[in-house]
């Protein structure tokens, strides 16, 4: 399998639940300004959608978007632990969740990066993450990660997405479990190996 990734996307989850299988996979970093990848393909024949994660499969074939792809990796190392069986309901819980913090969470990032986007749309936005990072940290009471006391996908995924406050100017002092929460996820050496992949840490 390949990996197609921009150094610290939302591509980096999909790369920390690899990591997790402990099987090998290779990576391929794309030029998100021209749309090659470091090995001169050129992205838009891969994904005409332009974007990462995207997987190559060892048959030739393509798998889009982060929530598809990290279960698609779970499911296909079912021992990991990375999500629940098919068809459970705590399969479910974990969707219900992967779909939170991508389109309430994640996607709520998103503009915060748009230089575009006037300051005052911005502070709406800082606004109602705020109130979608309390629903996290309450949920965090009484457990270590979003599922419980086991790792998963999902945990990938908001990792990453947190990792992007400061730099869009949510203070995650206020959230003090939150904050513990990545603390713990970001000592895990499937992350540490991640990241350091793709030049985020030494």
């Amino acid at each position: 399998m390949k990996l197609y990734y921009a150094p610290g996307a939302c591509s980096l989850a999909s790369h920390i639940v690899l990591q997790e299988t402990g099987k090998s996979f290779e990576i391929d970093k794309l030029n998100v300004p021209t749309k090659t990848t470091a090995t001169g393909d050129d992205f838009m024949q891969i994904n005409p959608k332009g974007y990462v994660p995207t997987l190559k499969l060892d048959d030739g074939s393509v798998l889009t978007e982060g929530a598809v792809i990290m279960q698609y990796i779970a499911d296909q190392n079912p021992d990991s632990g990375l999500a629940p069986k098919q068809g459970t309901m705590e399969r479910y819980r974990l969707q219900e969740w992967l779909n939170f913090v991508g389109t309430e969470i994640h996607k709520s990032y998103s503009p915060l990066f748009n230089k575009a986007m006037p300051e005052e749309a911005k502070s709406i936005t800082r606004n109602l993450l705020t109130k979608r990072l309390s629903h996290v940290e309450t949920q965090l009471a009484d457990k270590p990660y979003l599922m419980g006391t086991k790792f998963t996908v999902v945990d990938a995924y908001l990792f990453v997405v947190l990792r992007w406050s400061e730099r869009v100017g949510i203070d995650l002092a206020t959230f003090p479990r939150i904050q513990d929460y990545v603390a713990r996820i970001a000592s895990r050496p499937s992350v540490q190996t991640a990241m350091q992949a793709e030049g985020l840490i030494k």
